[in-house]
Formats: structure tokens, sequence, C-alpha cells
């Protein structure tokens, strides 16, 4: 603990600054967190704090708090007025909003730690990669020449014999490799389980928060930079730099099954920790929820295609589609985007063995990586990130955000050296040297409909609904079908309007334990009595998170895009809606928090 007198000094250095500042100074626009926390870091390394687990001092404690509930951007300017514009220097003066930042997590892949694992877990928790020593790295400046001809990943169902036997010989020569060399199948499967099962941490102030790529906006580049590398390797110990992976076509009729090529015995593409009853030519099931009852093969698709149209034409902003921002001081899952959600959540579990204790291996994400089908899948969903971004004229990811820009991974290359990677880095796939075979996407124009034609009938039917229910409130325990009565805070928006933000229902609070697999379908407007399918209008979403730890509470929250769903409906006058969560999975392990609407940016 540090003692009092060591904490003089610095006290009086604050206490001098104050009183040569004005008393009308806005301190929100004095000081940065980035200049306060390597103030704070400095006075904390000189004190011999060694241990996470010592009380800190008052003084770093409060800096946290105050950190955790700002949200400074401006850096420190000068013992002036700033509310004088004549009294400010020029030369002092911040950087505009757009382009400041000081919220971006620093990993340090020096401290790995031990990964949180559910108690039942059937692997250990040690999931970190070795460590060089002394440890260097090196930075990612490995772009794409322009003159290169690009890689083109190509879907399994298309692909010729030639290439799926380097696939095989790839991953057969990658499991070869010594345990410890970070090439090989073992160290490349850990990746996955030490960046999401918090065996990272984020910097000082907040060491003792862990990070998860998943459930935010870190998912998708993190996995594009993992499958780059994987990729890397493979290919060099093939002797095809330009081998390029290919992807499970999941979305696409002819991709609605696992690839062949994983069933045979004597392959390297073989696993056994899959569930036997999905196997080829099974339909995969995009939104499956553990329910293994008969669906005819044509019914299937036709609710495959409805759940891409959803999660993929519905999530019209960035936040919707690729998950809520995490910053420095930010708790881990602050929100899960719309294809995380499913199909990606969602084909894991399909794939994952029913017979252990979390579905492993892809049934929960500590033993996925260790299945080769992962990074097919994986290699699909980053995939439909490029997709996504080049419908309705093109939409914005969050190019614009410094802290999304410079959060940054690790990762070993295909000559065994570390290198670190930016977010920034991963953005354009041209750059990275591939792009992907342009390929049938039938789910476009599937617009669901609803189940009641009449719009009179659905007015009746809304009536009906609304008088049985009573006052619902909040928290509220899952355990059972619940439906609430929503306000919304705008309604008759012009056209304009619409095509500038999209209506958002918005579920928070979301709370349950981590070692706990959960699910749970959103339908607005709906009958309890009667659900709707995932192919009609009424159904709008699933909220789906996979086992994740050991004695842990997550808090997140779900948004979904819901301005076309009440088109559909012809409800755009209506003061309220009625929102109905349905459990599928992890019935009464849930608590829902609050249900309202809110209007995001396109």
């Amino acid at each position: 603990m540090t003692s009092p007198s060591k904490l003089v000094l610095p006290l009086l250095f604050a206490l001098i600054i104050l009183l040569l500042i004005p008393l009308n100074t806005n301190f929100s626009n004095f000081f940065t967190i980035e200049t306060l926390s390597n103030f704070f870091a400095s006075f904390h390394e000189k004190s011999n704090h060694q241990s996470n687990n010592k009380q800190e001092s008052n003084i770093v404690q409060s800096f946290k708090l105050s950190l955790k509930r700002s949200n400074w951007r401006y850096p420190f300017i000068g013992f002036k007025n700033i509310e004088d514009p004549a009294s400010i220097n020029p030369l002092l003066l911040p950087e505009p909003p757009s382009t400041f930042h000081n919220r971006s997590i620093s990993l340090n892949a020096s401290k790995c730690f031990l990964a949180s694992l559910p108690h039942d877990a059937i692997t250990h928790t040690n999931c970190c990669p070795p460590i060089p020593s002394p440890f260097k790295f090196k930075d990612f400046k490995d772009f794409a020449s322009s003159n290169s001809p690009l890689k083109v990943r190509k879907p399994f169902h298309l692909v010729g014999e030639e290439v799926i036997a380097k696939f095989e010989k790839g991953i057969a020569l990658m499991k070869a490799l010594p345990k410890d060399d970070p090439r090989s199948f073992y160290q490349q499967s850990k990746i996955h389980c030490a960046y999401c099962n918090g065996a990272y941490h984020q910097q000082y102030p907040f060491e003792n928060l862990k990070v998860d790529i998943h459930r935010s906006w870190l998912f998708f580049p993190f996995h594009r930079m993992y499958l780059y590398f994987f990729e890397r390797i493979l290919g060099n110990l093939i002797g095809d730099p330009n081998y390029a992976l290919p992807f499970w076509n999941w979305d696409s009729i002819e991709g609605m099954q696992m690839p062949k090529y994983f069933t045979p015995l004597n392959s390297s593409l073989y696993h056994k920790l899959r569930h036997y009853n999905h196997m080829p030519p099974h339909v995969v099931d995009l939104n499956y929820n553990l329910n293994d009852s008969f669906v005819p093969p044509l019914k299937q698709i036709s609710l495959n295609h409805a759940t891409m149209y959803k999660q993929m034409v519905l999530a019209s902003t960035k936040e919707l589609f690729m998950g809520s921002p995490l910053r420095l001081g930010d708790e881990s899952h602050p929100g899960i985007g719309s294809v995380e959600s499913a199909p990606h959540n969602t084909v894991h579990k399909w794939v994952g063995a029913s017979d252990t204790p979390n579905n492993e291996d892809m049934g929960t994400f500590y033993t996925a990586a260790r299945d080769p089908i992962f990074y097919p899948h994986h290699t699909n969903l980053d995939r439909l990130w490029a997709v996504w971004k080049n419908l309705e004229q093109g939409r914005k990811d969050y190019s614009d955000d410094l802290d999304w820009l410079d959060f940054n991974f690790f990762f070993y290359d295909e000559n065994a050296n570390l290198v670190r990677v930016k977010i920034r880095d991963s953005i354009d796939t041209k750059k990275l040297g591939y792009v992907y075979q342009d390929v049938n996407m039938p789910w476009l124009n599937f617009k669901p409909t609803s189940k009641i034609k009449s719009k009179k009938l659905r007015e009746a039917n809304k009536a009906k609904i609304l008088m049985s229910k009573e006052k619902t409130f909040f928290p509220l325990a899952l355990d059972s079908i619940k439906s609430v009565i929503v306000k919304r805070p705008k309604k008759l928006r012009s056209k304009v309007e619409k095509e500038q933000e999209e209506e958002v229902l918005v579920i928070e609070g979301i709370e349950f334990g981590s070692d706990k697999s959960i699910k749970f379908d959103v339908h607005v407007n709906d009958d309890e009595d009667e659900l709707s399918d995932p192919d009609q209008t009424e159904f709008v979403g699933s909220f789906v998170s996979l086992h994740h730890g050991h004695n842990g509470k997550i808090s997140t929250k779900f948004k979904l895009g819901i301005s076309k769903v009440l088109e559909n409906l012809e409800v755009d006058e209506d003061d309220d809606l009625v929102v109905t969560l349905v459990p599928k999975i992890g019935k009464g392990e849930v608590i829902i928090g609050n249900i309202m609407i809110e209007f995001l940016q396109k």
C-alpha cells in the first residue's frame, strides 16, 4: 500500500495547479485521460505498487471512477480562461473531437493470464501463446502491393480438388508441428481461447478488466486478422504463399450443409467432437436453439434465408451489425452485433457435440478453434462483413473512430515472428491481398411477411394483446414468455428521417452467468399463444450467447433495427409496441433490466 508520505508531493503539485486556474474554468476541457493516466501510472510505478490484489490508493480509485464516468475528448490547453476565446493560445488548441482519441485499449501481449473457463470445461485454463524472451514484436506493414494479383477466397462447394487437398495437407502439417511452435495447430487454436476468455487485460489503470473480443466492435476485425495469419502460415507450410482459404458458404442453398470434406475419418479435417446428427446432407439451422425436431429441408432453407435477411439487411447501422464500442475503462461485452449473435453463435452451437458439457468443441469459444471447420466458418463471416459494407449504397463502419482504429492485437506470422496489428490495418481486404468470389445471395430478396395479411386484423390482434397485459416492472426474470408494452418516442417519421436514422429496439441490462449458454427470441406485436416463425415479420431476431467463463456475471445489451419491420406491419402511427421475449436456451437464467426504443444514425 502507498504510504501517506508518498502522496504529499503529487497532492501539493495538484494544489498549486488548482490555485493557478481561474474559478470559471471548464474542467471538462482541462485534462486528457491520456495525460492523467500517464501521470498516475508514473506515480504508481514509483510507489512500488506490486500486486493487483493490494488495496489501491484513494487517488487511483477516484481516478478510475472518474475516467469510467467521463467521455472527455479535449487535451490540456493551458492555465487560461477557456471561456474567453481571446485568451486562448492558438498553438495550444486541442485537436477537434473527430481526430483526437484517448480511450483506445492497448493490449500488453507480454502479460497473459489464465483464462476464465466454466467449472466443467474439458480443457485446462492456460490459453496463452508462447511469449518471446526477451519480449519483442514488429508492427504490421505487410500490405499487398498494388501490382500483385489478389488471392480469391472461394466457397467449398465451388473449389476444385487441388484446393481441398492443399487445405487438408496444410492442416496436417500444422498439427504435426511441435506444440510449443506458435505456428502449430495447437497454438493457433489457443489464440481464440486467449482473446475470448479473458487471458488478456486492459492497460493501467484498468488492468483488472479482462478483454473479450466478442459482443463488441472487436469481433469482425479480430477474426479477420486471425484468419489472415492462419492463412499465411498454412500457405507457407504447403509451399504456396498465394493459397486462399475456402469458406463455408452456409448462407447459400448449395452450402447449407457441413462440407463433405470434413467427414472422412482419415482426413486431417475430421474432428471427433461434432454433433453426429448434423452430418451432411443435414441442412444447417442458422437460428439453432438446441431443438433437433425435424424440419423439412425446404422449410429450413426458407427459415435460413429469413435469418440472413434480418441479420444483414435490417442491421442498417454499424452498431447494429458490428456491435457496440468497447473503450478503455469499459467492461467487456457492451453489445453484440446482429450476425455475431446469429448465424455466428448458432452455427457454433449447431456443429458442437451434443454429448459434451458445453457442446465442445465448436459449441464454446475456449475450444472452438480446435475444430478445423472453425476457420472456413469464420472466413464466411469475414466475407459477410465485406458484403454488408456494400449494401444500400454502402454502409459506414467505425473507420472514423480512432478508439476503434488503434486497438491492437498480436499474432505470429509464418516465420514465427510476433506481429502487432491495429484494427486500421484490417479494414480493406485488398490491402491484405485477397477478395471473395461473388456468389448467389438469395436471402437479399427474402423479405419476411406478416402471418396476418390484413392491417385491420393486425390492429384487432394488437388491441386484444394490449387489453390482456398488465404493467410490467423491471428488472424482469426471463423464466417464461414475457410481453412488454414499449412506448415509441417518435412516430410518423418522414422518408428523410427514416433514411437518416434507424428506429432501434434496445434490450438493456441483460444479465446472466458467464458459464451459461443463453438464447431468447424477440417478437413485435405477436401473439404469445401463436408465435411467428423466423420467416415472418413479427419475429425480429434472437439474442444468443455461448459459454464463456466460470463464476462471472455478464451484463450486456442487445439492439435490433425495426424500421422496416414497422413499415411491413403498417404501424408507423402507433404510440407503442408489444415486445415479446421467448426464452429458448437458459430459461430462468436471464434478467432483463429494461426495454426501450432509440434512434441510431445510419
